[in-house]
């Protein structure tokens, strides 16, 4: 009982006592601001819980949270038609509160953890957790010798890096090539460049097919439609991330291709350490079935292709 006291006054007045064997408490510093959002008829303000070293400057600044906010949005305003599920009684989003802040070596903006209070006038609430880091690439690589007819299915090979993703707890992690793009940056271009840094080939932009935006074109999406981006979402329910998934097909000569088994790349200065692994194409889906970016990238590729779209 002496125990579970001691605790409940010390949370209650932390700066008060000095006992060593008692838990630490971290006390952050907030700050509170304002953001505007626009509602078509008219302009509101949402207010903003935020830490002390994450400004509204910054935060507006960010792209991820940018393209996150003006996504939803546009969704928030699709209520207002008639034909909406919602629009007996729309869904609001009244608050937004910034719970972590990370930032890469050199002072930018990484990563950002919030939670957004979206409910309606009944007080029903939609989740709204959100680990806020932005939009990233993935490649799907098949090279195929060029001593065979490039109709061989049965010769193509496909690239995996193997590298450590602590994430998932995991040291040797197989999945396509795939990266997150800069500030400034366009997908095609975040695209020829992870290439290049995780397997070594030089690749032009132009040679990158956009296998998500190709498949894209054969949906019908209204026009007044939700406003997402042009690739697939791994993981909706925590994360805005989202994945453009490109297909680059080169031949080449087979001692080249077999030269790259086992290749170390990577920027070794970024913590970076790959592995590559050539698998046979129509191996990929069991050589890598736990990264759902390579699943999704292998089922476009053969889904494109029964179209006759590539």
């Amino acid at each position: 009982m002496r125990n579970r006291l001691w605790l409940s006054v010390r949370h209650l007045h932390p700066t008060c006592f000095s006992n060593p064997s008692a838990p630490s408490v971290t006390i952050r510093s907030m700050s509170s601001f304002t953001i505007p959002l626009d509602e078509g008829k008219r302009s509101v303000s949402v207010p903003v819980n935020s830490l002390s070293n994450l400004s509204k400057e910054d935060l507006l600044r960010f792209p991820a949270f940018q393209i996150w906010l003006s996504t939803l949005q546009r969704s928030l305003q699709r209520q207002h038609h008639p034909s909406h599920e919602f629009n007996h009684n729309p869904y609001v989003l009244r608050k937004i509160n910034v719970q972590s802040v990370d930032y890469f070596k050199g002072g930018r903006l990484g990563f950002i953890k919030l939670n957004a209070e979206v409910s309606n006038g009944n007080g029903e609430t939609l989740p709204g957790t959100v680990f806020l880091r932005g939009g990233s690439v993935g490649m799907l690589m098949i090279l195929q010798p060029d001593d065979v007819p490039s109709s061989n299915e049965d010769e193509k090979r496909a690239i995996l890096t193997i590298q450590p993703r602590i994430p998932a707890g995991s040291l040797a992690f197989p999945e396509i090539p795939a990266g997150m793009i800069d500030d400034s940056g366009t997908f095609a271009g975040a695209a020829a460049k992870e290439i290049e840094e995780e397997t070594g080939l030089t690749i032009p932009q132009g040679e990158l097919v956009d296998m998500t935006s190709l498949a894209l074109q054969s949906i019908s999406e209204p026009k007044d439609g939700e406003s997402l981006q042009r690739a697939v979402y791994p993981s909706p329910g925590g994360s805005d991330e989202f994945i453009p998934l490109f297909l680059c097909q080169k031949r080449m000569a087979r001692k080249e291709i077999e030269s790259l088994q086992g290749r170390l790349t990577g920027l070794r200065q970024h913590g970076e350490k790959i592995t590559l692994k050539i698998v046979p194409l129509k191996d990929l889906w069991k050589e890598a079935l736990r990264d759902g970016k390579t699943l999704a990238a292998w089922a476009l590729y053969n889904g494109l292709k029964q179209d006759g779209k590539i």
